[in-house]
């Protein structure tokens, strides 16, 4: 029989675990932290539906039957929280919590998932149908589940990048992860800024900032320039070392040649260096 309230109560335990865990580690955890807690399995194929509002969870194999296709299909039918893990790399994971399952596709052997705000987790002891609005519940969560996908996908494109530049400053080689970013080369709200490696820069917290500003420009050939303005100003030795003596040097390429900064889009955005450096004169 169905125990409500020894459910929730192992529920509320789970959600604390990668809670705790993100608030030390940051969100995106390593599977050495998530195993000690969790059963992992591996990277599922997992995708967002066209509209963007569910994700398309993949069954357990294909049998409809199978014991942890049973248990979401439980869950659903039970409106129970759970947490999603999900994939970006190897070896690095991104947890969110807590997510619903709200239909089923046995033909395509699919589950629709959608991501739900902490304190909606809904785990009452004693109702067991707990009272919900469900045109409330959906535009909630179809807008929770949108920032979420654009969240996953923020942190896949960090994390992909980093690990293509071996986790260091492509202007500086800094190795503290803690104050790497992933840049774009062309901003990802533009057609050509696809979040692929190819159109990605790993730097520092520093030099994201100065190649956001245009401070610091890429030649197609990979090398560095700094704006003429900022080449003879006179300051302390951060704008010298930083950022004067990185003129003329080339930045840090990955070793995949497939991995390495697009020229064209390189052009692009020297270009776009050139327009900024003349407004500048």
């Amino acid at each position: 029989m169905f125990d409500r309230a020894l459910d929730a109560r192992i529920r509320m335990a789970a959600f604390e675990c990668p809670g705790e865990q993100t608030s030390r580690h940051g969100d995106v955890l390593p599977r050495t932290i998530l195993a000690e807690g969790f059963r992992i399995d591996g990277v599922y194929d997992d995708s967002f539906g066209a509209d963007g509002l569910l994700l398309r969870y993949r069954y357990r194999g294909t049998d409809i039957n199978h014991a942890d296709n049973r248990g979401l299909r439980s869950a659903m039918e039970r409106r129970l929280p759970l947490v999603y893990i999900h994939g970006l790399l190897p070896g690095k994971y991104l947890v969110t919590w807590p997510v619903y399952v709200v239909g089923d596709d046995p033909r395509n052997l699919v589950f629709s998932i959608a991501f739900d705000d902490a304190q909606h987790l809904g785990l009452p002891s004693e109702n067991p149908q707990p009272m919900v609005n469900e045109e409330v519940d959906f535009a909630r969560r179809a807008y929770i589940t949108t920032a979420v996908r654009v969240r996953l996908h923020q942190r896949a494109f960090r994390e992909r990048v980093l690990a293509a530049y071996e986790v260091q400053c492509a202007f500086c080689r800094l190795r503290h992860q803690e104050l790497l970013d992933a840049a774009h080369i062309i901003p990802d709200v533009e057609p050509p800024g696809e979040p692929l490696i190819r159109n990605g820069l790993s730097l520092c917290t520093l030099h994201h900032a100065a190649f956001d500003r245009y401070f610091i420009g890429i030649r197609p050939d990979f090398t560095l320039e700094v704006r003429d303005d900022l080449r003879h100003e006179q300051d302390g030795p951060t704008l010298v070392h930083a950022i004067q003596g990185l003129h003329d040097s080339r930045i840090i390429l990955p070793r995949r040649v497939d991995y390495r900064p697009g020229v064209e889009l390189l052009e692009q955005r020297y270009e776009r260096f050139r327009q900024a450096q003349s407004g500048v004169e």
